[in-house]
Order: C-alpha cells, then structure tokens, then sequence
C-alpha cells in the first residue's frame, strides 16, 4: 500500500468495541452466544482444502502503480499475455492480482461492490475471464474494515462477508487478498475467521492471504483461518525496507510449510529503487524463506534483468519445493547471513547473504548443512547455472549487499565437475587522492580435485593505477590450497570522493582442462579527512547512507518519497537549523581517518509524526558501539547523545526500530556534530 496511508493503516487496533457496533458489524447472534461459542474461539480445523501446496506466484499491481489511473484493464491483461509470452506462466507464476482502488466509492443499491467503470469498463469478470483464457488465475483485493486502506475509502468486507465473497465467487476469482485497515477495533481473528467461513461458503476454491501485518501475530493462529499471513508491516522498495522485513520474517521458520505459509510481502523486483545486486539478494532470500513470489514491478516497463532475476528457475524451484521448509538461520555474525533449507530430494539449499557495505567472507560446511558424510559434494551455483565439486566448505567472497546461492547434494558426480575456487577482496581501502594504498586478493580451492594455472588480476577505474606487489599467479593449489596476492592501489590527485570499483579477474582449469573464470566487484573509497574542529554532519559527505523511506535529508527531517521533500528538523517543540534526518531503519556513514574524537548530537522523533513512532540511535565507531539510547517515543523531548569515537576509521550514525515495526519512525539528528 501507498506509503503515505501508513498513518491509517498501522495504528493499533483497540481491543474492545461497544457491543451495538460489534452486533451491527459480525451480526447479534455472535454478542448471543455463549463465551465458547463465539467466533474468536470458534476456530475450526487445519484448512486441507489442496490449496497453496506450494507458496503462491503471481502479480499484484500495488508496488508499481499504487492507485494512480495506470492501473486498468489494459494494465491487467497485458501483464497476463506477458507471463504467458516471456516464459513466466512456465516457470510458475499463475496468479494475476488486483489490489485497491479497483470498485467505486460506493456500493450500489444492492449493497454489493461496483467495479471502476473507468479503470474496469467491461466489469471484474471480465478480466478474471480473460485472465482464465490465458491458462492463469485471477485475484482481488478488499480490507477486513469498512474501508479499504486508500484515503479515497472504497468500501471493505466488514458486515459484507458472505455477499461479497460469493460476488467475488460469481466473477471467477481464485485469489483474495484481505488487508486490515479501518478495521473498527473488531478482534482479528472473528473478522478473518469470519471470512474464511464466507469463502468456503461459496464452494469456490479461493486461495485466501490475511494481510493484518503481523500485528496480532497470525503465524500463531491463522495456519487454521488463511493459506498465507503477512507478517510485517508493508514493503518499500529500498534496501533499508527490504532488509528490515526480511529479519522480521526469517525467525519465523517453524510456522510455515504446506498450505500455510508466512508471507514478508511481496517483490520490488524491477520497480527501480534498488541496485540489481540487491534485487538477486531479495529474490533469493524470499525463494529460501518459502515466501510468496508475487511480482511488483510493471513487466510492461521490465528490462531484461529484471526478467532473468524474475525468471531464475534454479532460484524458484527451491521456493517452490514440496517439502515446504522455510529456511533456517544457521548463523549471521557481523551481518554475514548462512541460511539453509532442506529440499525434498535429500539436498540443501544455502544462501550467504552479506548485509554489509563491504566484501565479506561468508562460509558454511555440508555438514553444519545437515547432509552426510561424504569424500565430496556436487555445489550447484544457482545465479550462475554452473556446478562444482566440493570437499565440504560452502564459501563465497560476497560482493556488498549480495547473495551467493547454491543447492548442495552428496551425490556421485562430483568428480565431473571443477573444483570450487573462491576468489576475495580481503580488506575495503580507503585511498586519498595521489597517495598508494594497500589491498590483498586472495583465490582459494574448496574443491576436492585440482585448480590449475591459477591467475588473479586487480584493475580499478580509469586513470587509477593498480600494481601488483607480490605474485599473482600459481602453477595449482591442492585442495585448501590458497594463493595471496598483495597490491598497489592508488587513485588520481583530485579523483572524486565516495565509492569507486575494483573488479577481481581469477581464472584457473579443472584437472580436466576446462577454463574456469570469475568477476568479482569490490569497493575502494577515495576519501577526505574531516577538518580539525567541530564540524556539523551535514556539512560533510558521507561514505554511504541507508534508509527506511525516502533518502536521508540534510538539515531537514525526512520526506519519504524524494531528496529535498523534508520539513525543518523539529523535536519537542524546538527547531533545528542543521541535522540530519532518518528514516528507521538507517545507517549513515562518515570517514574519520582516525582523525576525530567525539560525536555530538541532539536526537529524538520528529514532531511532525505527532505521537507516531518509536526509534532507537546508535553511534558506531568501526566496529563498535560507541553509545546508544533507550527506546525514544514522540512524547519525549531531544535526548543529548555523546559518543568516543577516539581511533576510529568510520563512524557509524544508526536507527534502530523501537521494535512496533517501522511505521513514522522520523528520526532526526539534530545539530549532529564530529569533533576533530
């Protein structure tokens, strides 16, 4: 849903109503009945009905278009043709969705639901028909409110479930999304219940997802009400929203499986807000968590990565397994994630996600897998369409904000495959313009057999001279064998700050002689120390800034949606001229070049989200926490935060979530200030 209704739609829902409105809304008999009887503890049996065996895959329009007028029929029907023309209907998706803003205002004198005739001239049936002709299913959309979420306030199922559930029956639909907004307090679970039993009423077999955000924890209830439950808050497209859900959904594992499963919203891939390497990272993690792969991005508009990110059917096939076992967290320190699922066939998938902003080493083993003892193991690279032979060690050099995703099997047929070879950026150099720095590559075989003829080249922008200081070739490496290669790095006089690639060449052959070669993309940062004195934040460029809306604003609060949208910083009362403002969950990052001694600042929530909000801030110094706050609320006034940042390299500048999820979470730095 369209960020700017989050005020609408995350707001607690009140635990009790007054007993006229909850006759009006669930009908008198519920209010009649004895306390055993009524639908909060009328909850029947597991749904076995065959349906969502596997999590489903689909479009909803909302990531995309939100409610503006390109939301349509020609809209919905093209994307049909598209899944059945690019291949997507094959690979799996079958689903094509509506979400709000499809009916009018107002229902008609029959009280039931009136399409848009201006978005939907020839009416929801339709287009569900037409989306049948394709070999594909059709879904739709409405809240368990009175309204739905749009501020337009088109009409919800509350007190409408059985009309509007056979209406959506008597169109065709296969698919009912049902979202939580203006929800009159009525107790979650008796509004989807109630639905539920409205569905199976109509004898149609309709996949039904709750979408109440997690905020009445359905893992723990609707595996017997729904076939999906989201259980976050809505999902952005950026890195930052992205991320937040994806921990929020990953402890979350045990609650999922065949026709229940947990549902972190749906994908972003291809709307623009993210780079590629994040958008595999989002694809990857949401296949591995069992989630709901339901396409957000206009495929009318898609290029062509887009299409093979979406398209990955190694990276679908473990989404879509029948087991149905979401992923586990085998480890995540430092921010460099092993999660591994249990396949049908006896195999592993495995994803080494690294959150951070810099190459990291990420390792795991068959055996902390699960698979048995073995002499070596097949490793099938699923972004790569390659296999491997390995002698137990699952390891990847993963580039900033990526994932490296393989299926594991203790077969036979290893040996016909090359060795494994990793190839790495050890360390991340900071580089002042004119003056050399150091870095160290290094290639190491996992592999059971032989790597041969292995070579290593290191090369950064143009104009930028990289040498080579100790040997970067080797004649073979063992199993286990490595080889460390020392280099030059060194960035023009006036060369402009910030992040700047260097690409790893490697290269080596199977004993067999087949030719092995990979690319890998690290990072040098050309940098400045910051002048002596005390230095206003937003008066510096920083390395890098993350966050949960919008980009983060200098001297203004944060807008949301565009760079300059903010309002001036204002905590309790009190207005800012300098600051900077965030966006939970966020992270900004300053080079100090051990330079600097302390950090300063005045911190709190933004007026301007009124009592909305709950935040956290933290300051890093390198690796570690310098100081930190309790959990701030919007009644509190600027908390003065100080932190030692004597020795650093970076200083870290974070928001944390209060833990209520990330809804109004304006969190500003005021008068943020290094001392150097």
């Amino acid at each position: 849903m369209d960020p700017r209704r989050r005020s609408v739609r995350h707001q607690p829902s009140r635990k009790r109503i007054i007993g006229a409105l909850a006759a009006l809304l669930l009908g008198a008999g519920a209010l009649a009945a004895p306390a055993e009887a009524r639908p909060q503890d009328d909850v029947r049996p597991l749904l076995d009905d065959g349906l969502a065996k596997t999590p489903p895959m689909g479009f909803n329009n909302w990531n995309s278009t939100h409610c503006r007028a390109d939301f349509n029929e020609a809209m919905v029907k093209g994307i049909a043709d598209i899944f059945v023309e690019r291949g997507l209907k094959d690979a799996g998706y079958e689903y094509v969705n509506l979400d709000d803003c499809w009916a009018l205002p107002e229902r008609n004198a029959d009280g039931k639901l009136v399409p848009d005739p201006v978005r939907f001239p020839n009416g929801i049936k339709a287009v569900a028909d037409y989306v049948h002709s394709k070999g594909l299913k059709f879904g739709i959309y409405t809240s368990a409110g009175t309204k739905t979420c749009n501020t337009a306030g088109f009409p919800g199922a509350l007190g409408h479930e059985e009309s509007d559930a056979q209406q959506f029956a008597d169109w065709g639909v296969d698919y009912l999304k049902y979202d939580n907004c203006n929800n009159q307090g009525v107790d979650a679970k008796q509004r989807y219940t109630k639905m539920r039993d409205a569905l199976k009423a109509t004898g149609r077999p309709i996949v039904y997802s709750i979408c109440e955000w997690g905020e009445n924890k359905p893992w723990e209830w609707a595996k017997d009400v729904g076939h999906l439950w989201r259980t976050t808050g809505d999902i952005s497209d950026n890195w930052s929203s992205m991320l937040g859900i994806m921990k929020q959904n990953l402890p979350l594992s045990q609650y999922s499986g065949p026709g229940h499963w947990n549902d972190p919203d749906m994908l972003e891939v291809g709307n623009g807000g993210m780079t590629d390497t994040e958008y595999r990272t989002h694809f990857s993690m949401w296949s591995i968590m069992a989630a709901p792969l339901l396409i957000g991005s206009d495929l009318r508009k898609a290029d062509e990565t887009t299409f093979d990110i979406l398209g990955n059917k190694e990276v679908i096939a473990v989404d879509q397994d029948p087991l149905g076992k979401q992923g586990e967290v085998l480890s995540s320190e430092g921010g460099r994630w092993v999660v591994g699922k249990e396949m049908a066939d006896g195999s592993r998938a495995v994803t080494l996600f690294n959150e951070t902003d810099q190459p990291q080493h990420i390792a795991t083993s068959a055996k902390e897998l699960g698979l048995p003892a073995a002499d070596a193991y097949t490793l099938r690279d699923l972004w790569q369409h390659k296999s491997f032979n390995t002698a137990g060690t699952i390891a990847a050099t993963v580039p900033a904000h990526g994932t490296a995703m393989y299926r594991v099997s203790a077969d036979g047929d290893w040996a016909s495959h090359p060795p494994a070879v990793e190839a790495g950026i050890d360390t991340t150099p900071y580089v002042e313009g004119g003056r050399p720095t150091e870095t160290t590559t290094t290639v190491v075989n996992h592999g059971r057999t032989a790597a041969r003829e292995v070579k290593a080249a290191l090369s950064g922008p143009e104009g930028w001279q990289v040498k080579a200081a100790t040997s970067s070739t080797a004649p073979a490496l063992p199993s286990g064998g490595k080889l460390r290669t020392k280099w030059s790095v060194s960035a023009p006089a006036g060369a402009q700050q910030g992040a700047h690639e260097l690409t790893l060449r490697s290269s080596y052959k199977s004993p067999k002689g087949d030719q092995v070669s990979a690319e890998l993309t690290g990072r040098a940062y050309v940098v400045q120390a910051p002048p002596d004195g005390s230095t206003h934040a937003s008066d510096l460029t920083w390395l890098s800034a993350t966050n949960g809306w919008g980009p983060v604003e200098k001297d203004t609060s944060v807008g949301e949606d565009e760079a300059g949208d903010g309002s001036p910083i204002t905590i309790g009362g009190t207005t800012y001229a300098k600051g900077l403002g965030a966006h939970a969950v966020s992270e900004i990052v300053y080079y100090t070049g051990k330079q600097c001694s302390a950090v300063t600042a005045k911190v709190g929530l933004d007026d301007e989200k009124a009592d909305k909000g709950t935040v956290a801030f933290e300051v890093w110094a390198d690796d570690k926490k310098a100081a930190a706050t309790d959990t701030l609320t919007n009644a509190m006034p600027a908390q003065d935060l100080t932190a030692d940042v004597t020795g650093a390299t970076t200083v870290r500048l974070v928001v944390t979530d209060g833990g209520d999820g990330v809804d109004s979470d304006h969190a500003d730095w005021a008068e943020a200030k290094l001392s150097c």
